[in-house]
């Protein structure tokens, strides 16, 4: 029997509000999900309505929770500068 070389994958998909700001968070995360890491992969692409799609595929869970905290923290930092820069009230604390 063969085990996957990634049996753990996520996919987590960002709606913004305008596609301005989809292009914005795109951009802000393409330079990381091009980048090779030693135990997860990262593929973004966009879904319907200008939705950013995230896969992440990973060898352990250990890397699964490592990817996913680090690709989360990256979306929640780039649309709060986007709001600051909009002069858009801040987004609730992430818990």
């Amino acid at each position: 029997m063969s085990v996957p070389s990634d049996p753990w994958e996520a996919t987590v998909t960002v709606r913004p509000k305008s596609s301005r700001l989809g292009g914005a968070l795109e951009r802000a995360l393409w330079p990381e999900s091009a980048r090779e890491v030693p135990r997860a992969r990262a593929h973004l692409g966009r879904g319907p309505d200008d939705a950013i799609v995230l896969t992440i595929s990973a060898r352990d869970t250990g890397a699964m929770r490592a990817a996913l905290n680090t690709y989360l923290g990256w979306v929640h930092l780039a649309l709060a500068t986007a709001r600051t820069i909009d002069g858009s009230p801040p987004a609730p604390p992430v818990r």
